[in-house]
């Protein structure tokens, strides 16, 4: 390795450039700029581009090219100045040469393409002004056609006009059969007739069954009572161990659900939930219910 390429070696590790780095920054090979750090300049196509190649290594990590130069002038190939004008000579001759031998290759081409040209255009002439005789001479055999065919639709769209008017008919009814508006059956009511304390009543009606569903919030005792006072089914629901009961109370003209801890135990009627106020004194529920069914 050469003193110079020392140098420039460390000048570029110093600056954290790798040879890929450099390569990218100044666009010469990497076989160049190893070369050039190992002072071997037998790779190069010639003493110009060795001096290019270093003035644009020295550039790009921020050298003086001049002072490289002058410093280590012993190591750099000397550059003829001739070198640069004669081949740009040579390509100048060779450049009009190959030049004028281009456009006599062309010349032929031309010509022929031309005469090509021409003949498609006589070619396009003719076959035109036939064609189009031929188009307007089937465009009126095809509006003869067009015209006899039209009176033989008119008799059969005729002949079939009673039968449109039947299916018109049926469309319009239909839409009046659509219009007609569906009358729904009512929807079941359960409100309340009194509250009183611990006694409430409600009121079931537009109802086509009676079916009571206790479901346990937390603990307490229930008894179902029959409309002839008579105790239907008793439990004590527990959300853990028995979290809810249903008794059908259909046949019945109403029914008294006691509840010994209102708070825990919630009352669907035919899968409506039926509200009800307690009292913090008066944990204890007699709720009665009337059913009047849907036939009545």
């Amino acid at each position: 390795m050469t003193e110079l390429g020392n140098r420039l070696k460390e000048a570029r590790i110093e600056k954290g450039f790798s040879l890929d780095d450099l390569q990218t920054m100044t666009k010469i090979q990497k076989r160049y700029l190893i070369g050039i750090e190992e002072g071997n300049y037998s790779s190069m196509p010639g003493n110009f581009y060795v001096r290019a190649f270093i003035k644009q290594y020295a550039e790009a990590l921020n050298l003086n090219p001049d002072e490289i130069f002058e410093t280590y002038k012993s190591e750099i190939p000397a550059s003829l100045n001739d070198e640069i004008p004669q081949l740009s000579r040579v390509k100048t001759h060779k450049a009009i040469s190959e030049g004028n031998s281009k456009i006599f290759d062309i010349l032929p081409k031309v010509l022929i393409g031309v005469f090509v040209i021409g003949v498609a255009g006589l070619l396009y002439y003719f076959l035109y002004n036939h064609a189009g005789k031929d188009s307007n001479e089937s465009l009126s055999k095809d509006n003869e056609q067009v015209k006899f065919v039209k009176s033989e639709n008119l008799e059969k769209a005729k002949a079939n006009e009673p039968e449109k008017k039947d299916s018109e008919k049926v469309k319009e009814t239909k839409k009046e059969e659509e219009k007609t508006p569906v009358v729904e059956a009512p929807k079941q009511e359960l409100s309340v007739v009194q509250s009183s304390g611990r006694n409430s009543t409600y009121s079931l009606k537009n109802a086509e069954k009676f079916i009571v569903k206790l479901v346990a919030t937390g603990k307490s005792w229930v008894g179902v009572k029959n409309s002839t006072g008579k105790m239907v089914n008793q439990w004590t629901l527990d959300k853990d161990k028995l979290p809810s009961q249903t008794v059908d109370l259909t046949a019945e003209s109403n029914a008294v659900i006691r509840v010994g801890n209102a708070s825990g135990v919630e009352i669907y009627v035919n899968d409506q939930k039926l509200e009800y106020a307690v009292a913090p004194t008066q944990n204890v529920q007699n709720i009665t219910i009337q059913y009047v069914p849907k036939t009545q």
